[in-house]
């Protein structure tokens, strides 16, 4: 292959991501045909299709091309974050990634400090799920990032990038304050299979996972909610419409209407962590906004 432009490499990135060349143009500042230019040139350089037109689907020999122009994008952002880390040693701006949770748990109060020891540090916040997050810092559209996995569907962190644990963060039950396991200390998550549940599969664990930690068939949902803000799956349990289990980070400190109690064996966690761009050299304000979000998580769930 002639000619490896990094430049045309974004293109086909842009493409593949948006699923749209006129959306990829908007993004880039191109012309769509423009885009379908740049496209058609790269696969004149490759020798073979990148991209289905329709729809727009990557071929086998387009996703060879994207891990590459990862590769370059993922080096690009390292190199630049370290050059300004070496340059000044205190951030002007920092680009923050954090999942529902966290973003009201845990961003707040650690920004606020972080407000108080770097006035003139503008910070930018921006609510993704880990995988969203994981991709914009790989290119270089983000400084830092809450992320997390559970013990029973790990999750490796991407190359590249540094992971650091944070927080342990237990997933309960959540239940109506008026029903019949609300009593108890600890809840089996056996005992909860045949109940109707809430399908809120970016608010809540999935169904299916529940039934094998349990080891346990049931777990049906009557209720469907896309969305992830925990507050609306919680309206529901307070209802009395359905149970769910969740994070005790997503829990407010006080409602009056449901009851959180503890998984009895087996226990599920969920891990937090921080995440950025693995560099020899990081802004001194981004370390130290990782470390008071990492005081912060541990607090909130203290």
């Amino acid at each position: 292959m002639h000619g490896l432009d990094p430049r045309l490499l974004a293109t086909l990135e842009a493409v593949v991501r948006h699923g749209s060349f006129s959306a990829a143009a908007r993004e880039l500042g191109y012309s769509p045909p423009a885009v379908s230019q740049q496209i058609a040139e790269l696969e004149r350089r490759a020798g073979l299709r990148l991209l289905e037109r329709r729809p727009v689907r990557v071929t086998p020999a387009g996703e060879v091309l994207l891990g590459a122009e990862q590769g370059v994008r993922s080096a690009l952002a390292a190199a630049q974050a370290e050059l300004g880390a070496m340059r000044a040693g205190t951030a002007g701006r920092i680009r923050l990634g954090a999942f529902a949770s966290a973003a009201t748990g845990i961003v707040p109060q650690a920004l606020a400090r972080l407000h108080a020891a770097y006035p003139h540090v503008q910070v930018s916040l921006s609510q993704l799920e880990p995988e969203a997050g994981y991709n914009r810092l790989k290119r270089g559209d983000m400084d830092l990032a809450l992320s997390y996995d559970y013990d029973f569907i790990p999750v490796p962190p991407p190359r590249m990038l540094r992971r650091t644990l944070v927080a342990r963060d237990p997933v309960v039950a959540v239940v109506p304050a008026h029903h019949r396991l609300a009593g108890r200390e600890v809840i089996d998550l056996a005992s909860l299979a045949s109940e109707t549940w809430i399908a809120a599969p970016e608010a809540a664990l999935r169904l299916e996972l529940l039934s094998q930690m349990a080891n346990t068939p049931g777990f049906q949902a009557r209720l469907q909610y896309e969305g992830d803000d925990f507050n609306t799956v919680l309206g529901f349990v307070a209802a009395g419409l359905c149970v769910a289990v969740m994070p005790r980070l997503a829990l407010p400190r006080t409602h009056t209407q449901v009851v959180a109690r503890p998984l009895a064996e087996p226990r599920l966690t969920r891990f937090i962590y921080a995440v950025r761009i693995d560099t020899r050299h990081t802004p001194r304000a981004v370390l130290d906004l990782e470390e008071m979000l990492a005081a912060q998580a541990l607090a909130a769930l203290s």
